[in-house]
């Protein structure tokens, strides 16, 4: 009987139907496995994988294999993206078995969890033999897999211990990253590394930060030569203004197709910045479209943010995406086909498969004349309708909380700065980007709601939801820090005191819950159900790890309130990072961000006025802010608003209040002195 049908998880729906007797994570399937004396299967995987995809077809949706596993295992199916906490164990598993790691990731375990052997994606056939093999070794070598078994957790639970070394992140730590990073650059390309190439949001958001504490050229040079080479390539859809999850090459130019919540996310933070930091026409061309990108195609009204569209359409990679000059001439007419071909590097050759090209921007519009840029949108809204035309990719409508709070905290930002800067380029530019600006706080305060009304149960965060539905699996480390970052952030830009508490409320129970020795902290609480191993992963990836998460809302946390406790647990957390972020900076990119909002202070900026929007003072500090400053405008003593408590006008006139580490300059009524304030 597979019991998969009642699932919240598109992932674990997609298999509802398979001839596998399928289970969910839980603890009745590990009794049942006992009951049988038989050994578990553990599928994981998540609905945008390709490869997840293509082992259910090979496997799972096969009469042969499933009548093999009802008979001789428990079968369960995992979503990672709603179990994170069971998937890095396992993964962690996977890794010391393999040296490699991925999706698929298939685990054989004993009836209590702990694994024996593990794997990722395995074609048919090969599939076939392993599962004979397991079973001849669970009945006629019993001992040697238990034995297997108990080292693989030794091995599992040193990887994931906690009281390590620690030591404080100083400013030659960040130089040293910093550095590390520029000799790990690529400098034909940009990004680091080859293929396949990730987007390195994360590095890039230290640097970014890195360059505002030191003027380092160099490590604006590295975001502004990346940020483009990505722009520009066939990672960003050239048409609806996403990024894929990677690219297969080391130049962008053929993307793997899935486009993931967080990766939106962290990418419409960095080329925000970017803009507001430069001036860059690109980089707020690009973030503008990355905010319609989820306003349009993620954001689900009342019910926060989707966490991914597929890879594949109809069971083909790429199909809905890529082009041939054929085609464009069809959708455009011959000569702005011709033109378009050109623009977008579509050849006869193609640059995908079978004759096929991803369009990528070969030439450069973002500086050429009116007409030109006028041509080019236009070319893009007619193959844009074209294209939505054909066979879509599906889309994972699971609301993840700690990515919606990663998109709440970037979409904040990309408001707050825009809605500052004034009207920007020509009418129809203007007019677009104020469209943008529109949907996206709409989109914005929306998912923060659900977030705050679905996924906060009885003072906890639950990791997902879906239709409006919270899940059963809690809240995960990550969750509360990018949620009560979000928080903190809708504290800013609403003056509202309820997202201050909420905030709070969740800093406190990750403290209370979370907190490991040495002041590390464990990704799952105290009270969550316990693993063959607890993890507690210090190093960023994808996303940041779930201790960079917590100290970027605790740091924020406490410049909003004052409360110096959160800074110091902050602090205290970020030393146990602290001794790998100069050695492997690539992976603690986004604790090397916090680290550098600690180093400038951060900056608690507020501005006492009648008019928290239109105010040239706010548009100051919006535009010249420091490092992980924290802005809040609103009227003096507006209540909830610790910034602002006896905060008075100047003579009647708004005043700007600067303080840094809760040492505080004179209020001034100038931009000028503003200004001079925070450079």
């Amino acid at each position: 009987m597979n019991r998969l049908a009642d699932a919240t998880s598109p992932y674990l729906l997609q298999h509802a139907d398979n001839p596998v007797d399928w289970w969910p994570w839980c603890d009745e399937a590990f009794a049942e496995a006992r009951r049988r004396d038989v050994p578990v299967l553990i599928s994981v995987g998540y609905s945008a994988c390709h490869w997840c995809h293509v082992m259910a077809h090979e496997s799972f949706e096969d009469e042969t294999v499933g009548k093999l596993l009802n008979e001789g295992f428990v079968s369960i199916k995992v979503d990672r993206e709603e179990r994170p906490d069971v998937d890095a164990v396992y993964m962690t598993a996977t890794q010391a078995m393999t040296g490699q790691g991925g999706w698929p990731m298939t685990v054989f375990a004993t009836p209590d969890g702990t694994p024996f052997f593990c794997g990722t994606y395995f074609p048919r056939p090969n599939f076939l033999r392993l599962l004979e093999s397991v079973s001849t070794a669970w009945r006629e070598q019993r001992d040697a897999v238990l034995r297997q078994g108990a080292a693989v957790v030794e091995a599992i639970g040193g990887a994931q211990a906690v009281g390590g070394p620690t030591a404080p992140l100083t400013a030659d730590l960040l130089d040293a990253a910093a550095d590390q990073l520029a000799r790990e650059y690529d400098e034909t390309n940009g990004g680091f590394g080859g293929a396949p190439k990730f987007p390195p949001h994360l590095n890039l958001l230290f640097l970014l930060r890195h360059h505002q504490r030191t003027g380092s050229a160099r490590s604006l040079e590295i975001v502004r030569h990346t940020c483009e080479a990505m722009a520009r390539g066939g990672i960003h859809d050239q048409l609806a203004g996403g990024f894929a999850r990677y690219s297969v090459d080391a130049h962008w130019t053929v993307p793997h197709f899935e486009k993931m919540l967080y990766d939106n996310a962290l990418l419409l933070r960095v080329y925000t910045q970017l803009w507001r930091l430069t001036g860059d026409a690109l980089a707020l061309r690009v973030a503008r479209d990355i905010a319609r990108f989820l306003a349009d195609e993620l954001h689900r009204p009342g019910q926060g943010f989707a966490s991914a569209l597929d890879a594949d359409t109809a069971g083909v990679e790429g199909l809905t995406y890529a082009w041939t000059p054929a085609q464009l001439i069809e959708a455009l007419g011959e000569q702005d086909g011709r033109w378009a071909a050109d623009l977008f590097g579509v050849t006869e050759a193609g640059t995908f498969e079978d004759g096929m090209s991803v369009l990528r921007l070969a030439r450069d519009v973002d500086d050429a004349d009116a007409e030109v840029r006028g041509r080019w949108q236009d070319v893009v809204r007619r193959l844009l309708a074209a294209r939505d035309a054909r066979p879509q990719p599906a889309r994972d409508d699971k609301v993840v909380a700690a990515w919606n709070g990663l998109a709440v905290t970037a979409l904040v930002e990309f408001v707050r700065l825009v809605e500052t800067a004034g009207r920007i380029g020509d009418e129809g530019e203007a007019n677009l980007l104020e469209g943008v600006v529109i949907v996206a706080d709409g989109a914005l305060r929306d998912t923060a709601e659900h977030l705050a009304q679905v996924h906060v149960v009885d003072g906890r965060l639950r990791r997902a939801s879906r239709d409006g539905r919270v899940g059963e699996p809690a809240g995960v480390l990550e969750d509360y820090g990018c949620v009560a970052e979000a928080f903190c952030a809708m504290h800013q830009l609403t003056g509202e005191a309820r997202w201050l508490e909420l905030a709070g409320q969740l800093l406190d129970a990750a403290l209370a819950h979370f907190a490991a020795p040495g002041g590390a902290f464990y990704d799952t609480a105290d009270d969550a159900e316990q693993l063959v191993t607890r993890p507690a992963d210090p190093t960023d990836n994808a996303t940041p790890s779930g201790r960079s998460a917590i100290c970027a809302a605790l740091v924020a946390y406490a410049a909003l309130t004052g409360e110096n406790r959160y800074r110091e647990a902050a602090e205290a957390a970020l030393s146990t990072v602290a001794p790998i972020v100069g050695r492997h900076a690539r992976f603690t990119g986004y604790a090397a961000t916090v680290g550098e909002a600690l180093l400038s202070g951060p900056y608690e900026i507020a501005v006492a006025t009648t008019d928290p929007a239109g105010d040239p003072l706010v548009a100051a500090a919006y535009r010249h802010a420091p490092p992980g400053a924290v802005i809040v405008a609103g009227h003096p003593d507006q209540p909830g608003v610790p910034l602002l408590a006896d905060r008075p006008l100047l003579d009647g006139r708004s005043a700007a209040y600067v303080c840094r580490g809760f040492v505080c300059q004179r209020p001034v009524g100038t931009v000028e002195d503003l200004v001079a304030q925070l450079g």
